[in-house]
């Protein structure tokens, strides 16, 4: 027999009703158990049949899992709502940084040199200024930090010859000292 598909509708003849709900009950509740099982999912099932009778399936234990519904249910009702015009000031914030960083990032594709054609003479001359006035920056901070060095090497210099001047006079009264002494124990 080939399943076909059937129009979802309320069945009107009363035992036909009761005799589905049966059986698409069992199968809801084994794929339940087998959701369960391969997902390692935590499950609860509650059924009120239109005869007023409940039917549940628990995975673990009902209670913890509607304890635990509970919870994430007031957390998620606790969550502050946004207004229409809160969402829509954010998307129009949204809509201007993106702007702006598509703006940033074909600027820093021309400070590379890259999509260069489309530009206008006017265009070139400003981004050429930009690109002087930004090496002058280079090379003042280069210089900058070339004096820098070249102070701290004239200091450790300086501070070098210093000590070896200090050495050498050093040097010099031992040795006077010494040849006094040979001189004394020549006598």
């Amino acid at each position: 027999m080939v399943k076909g598909k059937i129009v979802i509708r309320k069945i009107n003849c009363s035992k036909s009703r009761q005799v589905t709900f049966f059986k698409r009950r069992t199968g809801l509740f084994k794929k339940a158990k087998e959701l369960s099982i391969l997902c390692d999912a935590e499950i609860g099932l509650i059924i009120f049949s239109c005869t007023g009778k409940v039917y549940d399936f628990a995975s673990t234990s009902m209670k913890s899992i509607l304890e635990r519904y509970g919870k994430v249910k007031q957390e998620v009702n606790n969550l502050p709502c946004m207004s229409a015009l809160e969402m829509q000031s954010l998307r129009s914030e949204t809509a201007s940084l993106k702007l702006e960083i598509s703006r940033l990032q074909e600027s820093q594709r021309h400070l590379m040199g890259q999509e260069l054609k489309e530009m206008r003479l006017e265009e070139l001359n400003d981004l050429e200024a930009k690109l002087d006035t930004g090496l002058k920056n280079v090379r003042a901070q280069k210089d900058q930090i070339f004096k820098e060095e070249a102070t701290e090497l004239k200091e450790k210099t300086d501070r070098i010859e210093q000590e070896n001047i200090e050495l050498r006079r050093k040097l010099s009264e031992i040795m006077i000292q010494n040849n006094t002494k040979l001189k004394g124990e020549q006598k």
